[in-house]
């Protein structure tokens, strides 16, 4: 892929493009642990180069949208804004220098990921208020029989994987639309929690924000803080909130309105968002349906993406792209677009609508469609998993696995390298010097004939794998393990719960303090516009 040499602009242009209220996406375009690790501008959104391709269109749907990209030091930048330009972007900048130009200015660098919205928690409990429990007084009143229920604020997989002991699921933008349901005695206390402390803290405050009659607190430090206190946490548990009754639906709904009419959420009519629509060549619009993935598939919107209301508020930033767009969210009964919406307002997100009248009109059912820009392009030489095991016992050819480090290091291809979309020219010249073929392949079908196609005219036959990794393990063919040939692992980031085990509770308790200090820096930086909604 060859580099160009798009405008060059300084940290002080780039920080007054922050702020000009102008629509900006502002895109990094380093490895996922890269930019977690070695920090970012705070309203970056991650882009990584190797899978730019893949993301683009929802974190940057307009063609004509301002850009500036980044990484580390400016290494990749020519490259990303080659890509950009052959999918018909056409106002591409970069930050001369990337981050460490951005620091040596004086300006805030940010480790972690979804910072914004992990400092939003953080200032919403400084200011708000939102009260707190110890894992230690839990335990205790849950020893003692007390009236209280604990509502675990994030999705399925994450809750079955670990949970505190009696606790039930309730992602999200679903507390206000369920808290009833699961708690219709005013005299019940309700425990809200998640593995650390945003979606807690949101949980918390968004019933508080509701005016639910009862008593609500946080789980301080969610399910790492139930391990600080030495207490064992549950596994495999499936328990969840029924859907409201229509009484307390009535409540919910109710609720949310007054809810978002004191946060000041906008609402937005059908004709409204058809008119958004022909508008999308001079403003971005995102329209979301904020239910859970299970109701988005059986029915939706046309052109609605799936963003269940919880996730989408604790990781915007992975969602929406594009600084000053249009947000358009959807719902059944408006509740949780509603709460939704409440939230963006406050973390600073000024056009938030509302459809009127929620879902309606003819609907789509399956997964969210998906775009790939420049794949229908490509004429991938297709290998079948019959003839790489024969060309592999033959020793012709070399595999290149660029899908997942960590994938790969559970179990791949016998043999195979793996390496980064990003780095895939520079593995092949340095480690396949004698093969007549290149495979190339990954988890998703759509990064292997991407991979492939960057390696393609460099004079040996290119072929990415019919059905990608899924296919070999589909086809009960041998897989090894472990970390040879492993040429990069810098693009996934690992949350404390994944390192190993003799590291999770520095890595917990680092994690925690990374957020209590998230408020101090937003303040010093200066770019944020949170505006938290007062308690009444």
């Amino acid at each position: 892929m060859p580099e160009m040499t798009p405008p060059l602009l300084s940290p002080q242009q780039v920080k007054a493009a922050i702020r000009d209220g102008r629509e900006l996406a502002l895109l990094d375009l380093r490895e996922e642990r890269a930019f977690s690790d070695q920090g970012h501008l705070l309203f970056a959104a991650p882009a990584p180069l190797s899978r730019l391709e893949l993301v683009i269109d929802a974190l940057v749907p307009r063609r004509g949208a301002r850009i500036i990209l980044t990484d580390g030091d400016g290494s990749l930048v020519g490259r990303g804004a080659v890509v950009l330009a052959r999918l018909g972007y056409t106002e591409v900048s970069v930050l001369a220098g990337g981050t460490q130009a951005w620091a040596a200015a004086g300006f805030e660098v940010f480790i972690g990921t979804n910072v914004p919205s992990k400092a939003f928690g953080e200032v919403v409990e400084l200011e708000a208020g939102t009260p707190h429990l110890s894992a230690a007084e839990v335990a205790r009143l849950q020893a003692e029989g007390r009236n209280l229920v604990v509502l675990d604020s994030r999705p399925m997989a994450e809750f079955r994987d670990m949970s505190i002991p009696g606790g039930i699921d309730c992602p999200g933008a679903e507390l206000v639309h369920r808290a009833r349901q699961a708690a219709p005695d005013p005299e019940t206390l309700v425990v809200v929690n998640c593995a650390g402390r945003t979606r807690s803290i949101i949980g918390a405050q968004s019933l508080i924000n509701a005016r639910l009659p009862n008593r609500v607190a946080a789980l301080e430090n969610g399910t790492m803080g139930w391990e600080f206190a030495g207490l064992t946490l549950a596994h495999d548990e499936t328990r969840t909130v029924p859907p409201p009754k229509p009484e307390m639906l009535t409540w919910a709904r109710e609720a949310a309105a007054d809810l978002a009419r004191r946060a000041g959420v906008r609402s937005v009519s059908l004709d409204g968002l058809a008119q958004f629509r022909a508008e999308t060549d001079s403003r971005t619009l995102f329209a979301f349906d904020v239910r859970s993935p299970d109701e988005y598939r059986a029915g939706h919107m046309p052109s609605t993406r799936s963003a269940p209301g919880g996730q989408l508020v604790q990781s915007t930033d992975h969602y929406v792209g594009t600084l000053g767009a249009r947000i358009v969210l959807v719902d059944a009964e408006d509740v949780r677009a509603l709460v939704t919406a409440s939230w963006l307002v406050q973390m600073g997100w000024t056009d938030v609508f509302v459809l009127e009248g929620g879902i309606t009109g003819p609907l789509e059912t399956g997964p969210e469609p998906r775009s790939v820009p420049g794949l229908g392009d490509l004429r991938p030489d297709w290998i079948d998993t019959a003839e790489l095991q024969v060309a592999s016992a033959e020793g012709s050819i070399a595999v290149f696995d660029i899908g997942s480090s960590r994938a790969f290091r559970a179990g791949h291809i016998p043999g195979a390298w793996f390496t980064t979309r990003a780095r895939l020219v520079d593995a092949v010249a340095a480690h396949a010097a004698g093969a007549q073929t290149i495979v190339v392949t990954a988890d998703d079908v759509a990064l292997a004939m991407l991979g492939a196609g960057d390696i393609q005219g460099h004079g040996r036959r290119v072929r990415p794998l019919l059905g990608g990794n899924a296919a070999w393990r589909g086809a009960n063919l041998a897989t090894e393990k472990g970390a040879a040939r492993l040429l990069a692992e810098d693009d996934v980031w690992l949350a404390p719960a994944q390192f190993p085990p003799e590291q999770q509770e520095t890595e917990k308790r680092r994690y925690i303090q990374w957020e209590l200090d998230l408020p101090a820096q937003i303040a010093r930086d200066g770019d944020a516009r949170f505006r938290v909604l007062q308690p009444v």
